[in-house]
């Protein structure tokens, strides 16, 4: 059960920690780099496609019917938002979800509607 208790206390520092850590890094600026990348819908369906697996560019590619400069300037600026991070492998860069992110900002979203539940 003290374990449990540890458990949970550590939990609640670190849910702490990166809420504060947000709240310093969350500049005007920031928030207008998330909230233009979230602002258009395939960029929203990227991240969502983003969520089952990593991707590389030529994959994300194949769910819509745009060209690959297209593809390319979506990622980029998912990537200068920092919702997304790439790692390379071979010959290839695959795409993945950057969770921390969206963790951040639906605490902040919880903080700013006033619900400590989330």
């Amino acid at each position: 059960l003290q374990t449990i208790e540890k458990l949970i206390i550590v939990s609640v520092r670190n849910l702490e920690n990166i809420l504060n850590r947000f709240r310093e890094r969350m500049v005007p600026m920031a928030f207008a780099e998330t909230f233009k990348a979230l602002s258009d819908p395939v960029r929203r369906e990227i991240l969502v496609l983003l969520k089952k697996e990593k991707l590389s560019a030529g994959e994300i590619g194949k769910h819509f019917e745009m060209t690959g400069a297209t593809i390319s300037y979506h990622l980029k600026i998912l990537k200068k938002a920092d919702l997304i991070r790439e790692t390379k492998y071979k010959n290839f860069i695959y795409y993945e979800l950057n969770i921390s992110v969206v963790e951040e900002l639906m605490l902040w979203l919880s903080d700013l509607k006033g619900d400590s539940t989330l």
